[in-house]
């Protein structure tokens, strides 16, 4: 007589649906306010001068569109993956697997670049050097790898508060530089012509990139249905209204002048609070940026996690932690080619217009396929129906602007193509035999 198992043995581990619209919330708000919100706008206003401000209002408006068309394809089919999924079922596997390799493009490139730029606002307290830049950098990787180890509840909980502060800070730097606007600043108004506001559009891209990434996780929301898109609507309030009123101040007080323009806030908050301003801006950009590198540690672990599932990636990525519902082995990839990369930038020397237009690049990729694939999923009526392909515009407008850099992106996706192909050839080969 054979042994009775218990009925937990027979199935596989699964991810856990703990998120509810409280941590929805926090998960969009902190993968948009990452360490762009303290470099973006005064390299933005470097290269279109006052006319900056145009592009962050086009951003804003924009954005609704795509965080609409990322909510409701997830809340059709909550997966993980997001757009890799929603590709994979609108387009086709080949383009799935496009958009998978395009995601690792994205965190290879992006992550250095972010805990770089977080790390550097470090100097006006510390006396730090380029290693200890970098390792700083790599000490807030780690931390968001070890948070997101222990599981997305814990993760929800970590970003809840880490939201709650940067709101609250970002409130403060705002409010108080505002009297040192002055009206001169804004003047002239277009001093590089019109194409640089959309050069300046490309690189803003990288502070709105973010809506994506919550549809990486659907597979965890508690009621996704509901809590998808009052989510989205909340954020895109949140959200548009800050980096607009980050943007005037910069332009207004002329921070951007001021260090190349890569630490505006530093020498914002430096002027109205003196030494303790620039204390607080960078210990508040080093705090910002673990928040929006721990929430997308989670969202890309979830698409190679998918990706893996469907043979796209290694198997063995396609393994959920029992106990943590974590898809454990997709995070340590994650983590070690992130560092590998951020490893690399530091021999390189890479500048951060070109790092983050670069993963602008990437990012922008997978949101051209994602609106393809909302255009043929999706069944709207309406005005709605017009959202998918709003975003697909918008998408394509702000390729050219990447130029060359593009080069990157569709370098590492047509890469890792041909090991999907290989992947899948082998897993044929061996099923034959």
């Amino acid at each position: 007589m054979e042994p009775v198992r218990d009925a937990r043995e027979e199935v596989a581990p699964a991810l856990h649906r703990v998120i509810t619209l409280r941590y929805a919330v926090a998960i969009y708000v902190s993968s948009l306010l990452g360490s762009g919100i303290f470099v973006i706008p005064g390299l933005a206003a470097r290269i279109a001068g006052p006319a900056s401000i145009v592009s962050w209002m086009l951003l804003s408006l924009a954005s609704y569109p795509f965080a609409y068309t990322f909510a409701k394809l997830s809340a059709r089919k909550p997966e993980s993956g997001g757009i890799y999924a929603f590709a994979r079922d609108g387009i086709g596997v080949g383009a799935g697997a496009a958009t998978a390799w395009l995601f690792l493009a994205w965190a290879v490139l992006g992550a250095p670049a972010a805990t770089v730029a977080a790390a550097s606002y470090l100097t006006f307290v510390f006396p730090l050097t380029r290693l200890d830049i970098y390792l700083v950098a790599a000490a807030i990787l780690i931390a968001a790898f070890v948070v997101n180890y222990i599981g997305i509840r814990f993760t929800g909980r970590v970003q809840l508060a880490t939201v709650a502060a940067i709101l609250a800070a970002l409130t403060i730097a705002v409010v108080a530089s505002a009297p040192r606007i002055a009206p001169a600043n804004y003047t002239p108004f277009l001093p590089n012509g019109v194409a640089s506001i959309g050069t300046a559009a490309a690189l803003i891209v990288w502070s709105y990139l973010g809506y994506e990434n919550t549809s990486n996780v659907a597979e965890e929301f508690r009621n996704p249905e509901r809590d998808f898109h009052r989510s989205v609507v909340i954020s895109v309030l949140l959200i548009s209204g800050l980096y607009l009123a980050v943007a005037i101040v910069t332009v207004g007080t002329g921070a951007y002048t001021v260090g190349g323009g890569a630490t505006p806030f530093a020498a914002m908050l430096s002027d109205a609070f003196g030494a303790y301003g620039g204390m607080f801006v960078a210990l508040l950009a080093v705090f910002v940026t673990f928040g929006t590198v721990n929430a997308y540690v989670a969202g890309m672990a979830r698409v190679y996690y998918a990706a893996a599932r469907d043979g796209v990636f290694p198997r063995a990525l396609a393994v959920v932690d029992r106990r943590t519902g974590v898809p454990h082995h997709a995070l340590v990839f994650l983590i070690v080619l992130v560092l590998l990369s951020l490893l690399a930038f530091y021999v390189l020397n890479v500048d951060f217009v070109s790092a983050f237009l670069m993963a602008s690049g990437a990012a922008i990729l997978t949101y051209v396929i994602g609106s393809v694939a909302g255009i043929r999923l999706l069944r709207d009526r309406g005005m709605r129906r017009a959202l998918p392909w709003i975003s697909l515009g918008v998408s394509v407008a702000l390729l050219p602007f990447i130029g060359m850099l593009l080069a990157a992106s569709v370098t590492i996706a047509g890469v890792g193509l041909l090991t999907s192909w290989a992947l899948s050839r082998r897993r044929g080969a061996n099923a034959g035999t």
